[in-house]
């Protein structure tokens, strides 16, 4: 069985990462679609509450054979932990790849058995972040086509400015 780990702070989740996550399931068994819990970064949203939109959304999109999930620690040993051999990363720009390249050297040395397999996001999406959804949504805007549709009134609420 081909099992994958496609990790995020997914503070929210957006089309983006759905997109990736479209592929992901195409070519791979078993997707944990896992939300880092790294108290180093001030989410918006709590691990349950990013993990329970993911559950929203994999189920509005009848995508069977993604489990949300979350973690803390190396993503190395969450991956061997579930019996994983891949990570998905989604790539926007090339200043995305730098980065990631410079993550996956490190992964690859921490354990060489463990594979990193690159998404191109869509034209349509490359432009879209966590943050850039916040930043919009935080003086009311439309988050219509940026973030999935079962999701768009939770994140819109807590996002707007009081």
């Amino acid at each position: 069985m081909r099992i994958c780990v496609y990790p995020g702070s997914f503070d929210p989740f957006t089309l983006g990462h759905l997109d990736v996550l479209k592929k992901a399931i195409t070519l791979f068994d078993k997707v944990y679609v896992s939300v880092l819990n790294n108290s180093a970064k001030n989410p918006v949203f709590t691990v349950e509450e990013r993990v329970r939109m993911i559950e929203q959304i994999v189920e509005s999109e009848g995508l069977e054979n993604v489990k949300p999930s979350s973690f803390g620690g190396l993503l190395v040993d969450y991956v061997d932990r579930v019996g994983a051999g891949y990570i998905i990363r989604g790539l926007r720009a090339i200043t995305d790849f730098e980065y990631e390249f410079q993550i996956d050297a490190m992964n690859s040395r921490m354990n060489p058995s463990v594979n990193t397999v690159y998404f191109m996001a869509k034209p349509e999406h490359s432009f879209l972040s966590s943050s850039m959804i916040r930043e919009i949504a935080s003086f009311n805007a439309d988050l219509k086509g940026l973030v999935p549709d079962c999701t768009i009134d939770f994140v819109a609420e807590r996002l707007r400015k009081k």
